[in-house]
C-alpha cells in the first residue's frame, strides 16, 4: 500500500519561503514519478513540478516545472529518507492553494492530475498580500 504524507504547509507573507515535505512508505521514490500539484481556490487542480524517478538501471532526476513557479521552486528528493520536497522562495498571494503530493506509475503528461494513482491528503499554503 503506498502512502504519501504531506507536512511543512502555513501562512507566509508575499516573498517569503516555505518548503513542504512528501514522505512515502509502499513505494521508493528514486525509482517513481514524483510531483507536486496544487488547487488554489475556486480552481482546479494544477501541475506544479515532478522529478522522475530512475528506470532500470538509468538513473533520472530530471525535473520540470510550471511556468508559473520556475526559477522560484525546486523539487528536491532525498533517497535517504524516502522524501520529496518543494522548495518555494519568493512567494506570492497566487501561489496560495491546496498543495498535494503525487506519485504515478507511468506518467506521461505530467501536467495532468489524472496521470497520477497516488495521492496525499493535502497540505494548505496561504500567502498574504
Amino acid at each position: 500500500q503506498v502512502q504519501l504524507v504531506e507536512s511543512g504547509g502555513g501562512f507566509v507573507q508575499t516573498g517569503g519561503s516555505l518548503r513542504l515535505s512528501c514522505a512515502a512508505s509502499g513505494r521508493t521514490v528514486s525509482s517513481t514519478d514524483m510531483a507536486w500539484l496544487r488547487q488554489p481556490p475556486g480552481k482546479e487542480r494544477e501541475f506544479v513540478a515532478i522529478i522522475r524517478g530512475s528506470s532500470g538501471l538509468v538513473s533520472s532526476s530530471i525535473t520540470y516545472y510550471a511556468d508559473s513557479v520556475k526559477g522560484r521552486f525546486t523539487i528536491p528528493r532525498d533517497n535517504a529518507k524516502n522524501t520529496v520536497h518543494l522548495q518555494m522562495n519568493s512567494l506570492k498571494p497566487e501561489d496560495t492553494a491546496v498543495y498535494y503530493c503525487a506519485a504515478g506509475d507511468v506518467v506521461v503528461n505530467a501536467r495532468s492530475p489524472r496521470q497520477y494513482d497516488y495521492w496525499g491528503q493535502g497540505t494548505q499554503v496561504t500567502v498574504s498580500s
